[in-house]
């Protein structure tokens, strides 16, 4: 990355009562009421390699696209140690109209892991979200629509078999506010949980060595949805689901309660299974009106990732699956792109535009480096 001192921000960090109040996230929320801001400190520049700080594995989304892009390359191997493909493993990639499958985008990821000797976080395999043609032609017939899902979980989940250490099975299966679970062509051809359990089968099936996760969103955010989530992973569990891990995607903001992340982690912890922090984000936006100067939300900002990354840290080692952030550069993140693009000025991640650390980066260096 090219870092000259005449376009360098200045580094920053957290203003709070000591370095340890700063990072465990104690005393956030009055740190932030009193219009704490952040100061010049001196920082290195280049910053250090987060992965080379934690003992488990950090990771970031990746893209085809990102890959051809020798700054976000260096950036991202250079600070991780496992990446998830943001949407080319995803079944709108794979699966064609006619029930056919292309690999093109996948594999490409899949080899850039592999040269870069990343791990390789297989995403997703079974999405409400996602109805293509080649099921919908089906929809009402269980018998064709189960043996087609079971085909594309054997075949996507085969064909990575001893590079992918992991994948998210079941993705999003809890209403947004915690109802119930949503209803889809999956819980309408095979059973509102039946279907869960058939994917989580399949995908044994077809590579007994993976971690299989389910993963949800919000789960920070609706404490209702959390506790559908964690009756559903109970249910799933009793029926022999061989769950393996729970992925909490961790889209939250800088309104969000200080607290309710670490709350968040400890309860879904409970099980005794592994905890992915999946696709971390804290946007600068949320749902309502803020005024503060832009220092201050950043400051917010990085109170959320230390909160997070601190609750993450409080696990027992063998608890801490993997901490992902969705995207490093804030312009290659999804809160940039319709339709949740906004006024396209969301900040949401740890390095800017530019490749340059902000101090959420700082937050979880320096809860990494006070935990070694």
């Amino acid at each position: 990355m090219t870092q000259g001192a005449a376009n360098r921000p200045h580094r920053r960090a957290l203003l709070a009562a000591g370095g340890a109040l700063a990072l465990s996230g104690c005393g956030r929320g009055q740190a932030e009421a009193s219009g704490a801001t952040l100061y010049d400190v001196p920082r290195p520049d280049p910053p250090p390699a987060l992965k080379e700080l934690a003992g488990f594995p950090l990771g970031t989304c990746v893209s085809t696209g990102l890959i051809d892009d020798p700054d976000w390359a260096t950036l991202a191997t250079r600070q991780c140690s496992q990446v998830t493909a943001e949407w080319e493993m995803k079944m709108e990639s794979i699966l064609k109209d006619d029930g056919t499958f292309d690999f093109t985008r996948a594999d490409r990821i899949a080899a850039f892991a592999q040269r870069e000797d990343l791990r390789l976080f297989g995403h997703t395999l079974v999405w409400y979200a996602q109805d293509p043609p080649a099921l919908k032609r089906i929809d009402g017939d269980k018998r064709a629509f189960d043996n087609a899902v079971r085909n594309y979980i054997l075949a996507v989940v085969g064909r990575y078999r001893g590079q992918a250490v992991a994948w998210d099975v079941v993705n999003e299966a809890v209403t947004e506010h915690g109802e119930g679970l949503r209803d889809c062509i999956y819980s309408r051809n095979l059973g509102q949980e039946d279907y869960m359990l058939l994917a989580f089968q399949y995908a044994r099936e077809a590579d007994p060595q993976a971690v299989l996760l389910i993963n949800d969103y919000n789960l920070e955010v609706t404490p209702a949805k959390r506790a559908t989530f964690m009756r559903l992973v109970e249910r799933l569990l009793k029926r022999g689901a061989p769950i393996g891990g729970i992925g909490t995607q961790t889209h939250i903001d800088i309104h969000l309660p200080p607290g309710a992340g670490r709350t968040a982690i400890r309860e879904l912890a409970s099980f005794g299974l592994p905890i992915h922090v999946s696709e971390l984000d804290v946007s600068l936006r949320g749902d309502r009106m803020d005024l503060r100067p832009r220092e201050q939300k950043l400051a917010a900002q990085a109170g959320r990732y230390a909160e997070v990354m601190g609750a993450f840290l409080d696990l027992p080692p063998r608890q801490r699956f993997a901490f992902t952030t969705w995207g490093l550069r804030d312009k290659d993140s999804w809160l940039r792109r319709s339709p949740n693009a906004g006024d396209g000025t969301d900040a949401p991640l740890t390095f800017d535009d530019h490749g340059h650390a902000k101090p959420g980066f700082w937050a979880l260096a320096d809860a990494l480096q006070t935990r070694r």
